[in-house]
């Protein structure tokens, strides 16, 4: 956006509300418009579902700088883990839908109605405004202990069953069930255990506390200096990065996991006010910082406007039903 824009948009937005304070609008602003216009009127406040120091924390917070330049306010990363990254969606139920909170909605919040009583719904209670990126997941285990492939690693699962501890991001995350549908796809049983985010994980993990972890590439650094073996990644190809790591299909498992996620703000979001926000991230995650944040991590951009975002919500919200079902996760109904 150029200066002139940014300062034309930034005008409008003064006098659409100015104009409401005295009850009147802008000569052809509806409205919705002058909403969308007067947009953001203080502070925005973003939500992200893992700690300080992970991935994700570090390329949001590239994110909302890139936003706040272009919009004018400052948008204020606020970390909410735990839950498996749900909670900044339920925040938003009680947030009001002026786009002054928005949230990271991670693929977990596609499956929490089939595990956990809620009062709300994934669908009709969230407005979906941007996809972002995805992950690079794969299986990191010590380089100094006894498992040295994904050979070793399910020949120990099988002979010990339960023995294997592996940690991830969280219970019912996107590494916690791909790792339980590849130990029920190999007739193994690992032993779960849960972190806030990668940054506790891998220090776990460094520590001698686990045997294997879950997660997305918070782990490069460490395989990079030999402190970590990559055994597998989870995408289509193999990462440029880790080119002797396979991919699951490689391996004879047929599963490709990116766990996708966006942006999204409240229910009933007026659709002005949505395609605002969403052109001012748009642009923001398109910026050549934040394209280089997200290729420390090999994340890519998975662009999605308002209404292929839906959709997505949609599909996925059925697909992980189906998921959950598999694993017998479901809760009693």
């Amino acid at each position: 956006m150029t200066l002139s824009r940014r300062q034309a948009l930034q005008g409008l937005a003064a006098t659409a509300a100015g104009a409401s304070l005295a009850g009147v609008l802008p000569a052809g602003l509806n409205s919705a418009q002058a909403q969308a216009a007067a947009w953001p009127s203080q502070p925005v406040r973003l939500l992200i579902a893992f700690p300080a120091g992970g991935p994700t924390d570090i390329t949001m917070r590239v994110l909302a700088d890139n936003a706040s330049k272009l919009i004018g306010q400052p948008v204020v990363v606020e970390n909410r883990p735990g839950a498996g990254g749900t909670l900044p969606a339920q925040a938003l139920q009680q947030a009001r839908p002026d786009g002054q909170v928005l949230a990271q909605i991670p693929l977990g919040v596609f499956r929490l109605p089939y595990t956990t009583r809620i009062t709300w719904d994934p669908l009709k209670d969230i407005s979906y405004i941007l996809g972002i990126t995805g992950y690079a997941f794969g299986v990191v285990v010590p380089s100094d202990g006894p498992i040295r492939s994904w050979a070793d690693f399910v020949a120990y699962a099988k002979a010990n069953p339960g023995k294997l501890a592996y940690g991830s991001t969280g219970a019912l995350t996107s590494p916690h069930l791909t790792m339980e549908d590849i130990a029920q796809r190999l007739g193994v049983e690992l032993n779960h255990i849960p972190y806030k985010g990668s940054a506790d994980l891998m220090q776990a993990l460094l520590g001698g506390q686990l045997m294997a972890a879950a997660d997305s590439t918070g782990f490069a650094p460490h395989v990079a200096s030999g402190k970590l073996r990559l055994l597998n990644t989870w995408g289509e190809q193999r990462l440029p990065k880790f080119p002797d790591a396979p991919t699951l299909r490689e391996l004879g498992i047929p599963l490709v996991q990116a766990s996708p996620f966006g942006l999204g703000g409240p229910g009933g979001m007026d659709p002005a006010l949505v395609q605002r926000i969403h052109d001012a991230f748009r642009q923001a995650m398109e910026m050549p910082n934040h394209v280089e944040a997200l290729a420390k991590f090999d994340q890519q951009l998975i662009p999605m406007n308002p209404a292929q975002y839906r959709r997505f919500a949609e599909d996925t919200f059925t697909r992980e039903k189906a998921l959950v079902d598999k694993l017998g996760l479901a809760r009693p109904s």
